[in-house]
């Protein structure tokens, strides 16, 4: 009886979500861009076998035949693991700290009205806000309202959204991933008090 009750809140079945359609394909964290990765990737599959949340696939686009690519209908993207990093045998992923991937941008979620339960439905879910592990969503009046300069495109949020056949909330991949470290004491050493104070994260 149990197991025909599974659902997450009580708004929908546990079940895999559809795959939205993104313009730009979700590399991880660690490849740099795009770019970066289509040119340095030999589509050996290692990090698709090893990744330990079922987050990578290989492409079946043309232009990138085989070339992994992120999803998140069975997983997101932990920022403590780095399996992917750690089996590239081509240097395509490069290894990332918890705390640097914690601070790499590789896209931000995006919210889709028509296919958010409490928008649609009226109930009361905060799934996304629950799970996201870099609190870049909140909800204003009962719906998500995302700081993009937060999120870090892990998936988290469209991978435990409970609406179907889509989640009512998804990831739109960056051609360039953003990064953004602390400040060093000698980096710092550079600027004016001033401009110190004004300016606690320094993009890279």
């Amino acid at each position: 009886v149990a197991a025909e009750k599974l659902v997450d809140g009580g708004f929908a079945p546990v079940s895999v979500p559809g795959v939205p359609k993104r313009k730009a394909p979700l590399v991880p964290a660690g490849a740099g861009s795009l770019k970066d990765f289509r040119r340095k990737c030999v589509g050996c599959q290692l990090c698709v076998r090893h990744c330990p949340a079922k987050v990578l696939r290989p492409s079946r686009d043309a232009g990138r035949l085989l070339q992994p690519e992120m999803g998140f209908e069975h997983g997101y993207c932990r920022t403590a693991c780095s399996r992917c990093a750690e089996v590239c045998p081509a240097g395509a992923i490069l290894p990332l700290t918890e705390e640097e991937k914690r601070h790499t941008r590789i896209g931000h979620a995006i919210w889709h009205r028509d296919r958010c339960l409490a928008a649609v439905q009226g109930v009361r879910c905060n799934a996304c806000e629950r799970h996201c592990p870099v609190k870049a969503i909140r909800l204003v009046d009962g719906v998500p309202a995302i700081d993009k300069g937060k999120c870090i495109g892990c998936g988290a949020c469209e991978n435990l959204c409970p609406a179907r056949p889509l989640p009512g909330i998804t990831v739109k991949g960056y051609q360039v991933h953003r990064s953004e470290r602390p400040v060093t004491p000698q980096e710092t050493a550079a600027f004016s008090p001033e401009e110190d104070r004004m300016r606690p994260l320094e993009q890279v």
